[in-house]
């Protein structure tokens, strides 16, 4: 049985602002699991509208082992940062099957708002 799947692309990056609130830091999340007893070897690459991709970026996850990438922190080993109010697509690939789901939290209302991005697989 396939536990997952091999790309991931999440279409709705657009990180928030962090907010005045210190006990809540606006952001946006790429969750991983690796249900496989061997190691996934995961790139991702950034996607934008209006200027070239940024591609190669490099994670190792362990078997039976989940990460959440903070995607307002410095992405990988060359530190790319996003920044706020940008718009982007992540695109996930990995070298064997893996879960991948993708989330933000908006604090810039009073009623802050968590929710999760949906992803296409293939």
């Amino acid at each position: 049985m396939e536990k997952g799947k091999k790309n991931w692309v999440f279409c709705d990056g657009y990180l928030p602002p962090h907010g005045d609130n210190p006990e809540f830091e606006g952001h946006e999340a790429l969750m991983i699991t690796n249900l496989n007893e061997e190691p996934a070897q995961i790139e991702l690459s950034l996607v934008f509208e209006d200027r070239e991709p940024e591609m190669g970026i490099c994670y190792t996850l362990d078997g039976m082992r989940m990460t959440c990438i903070r995607m307002d922190k410095p992405l990988g080993p060359k530190g790319i940062l996003l920044g706020e109010a940008v718009q982007y697509t992540v695109w996930v690939k990995s070298n064997v099957p893996i879960c991948a789901c993708f989330g933000r939290l908006d604090v810039r209302q009073s009623n802050m708002a968590y929710y999760s991005v949906e992803g296409c697989t293939f």
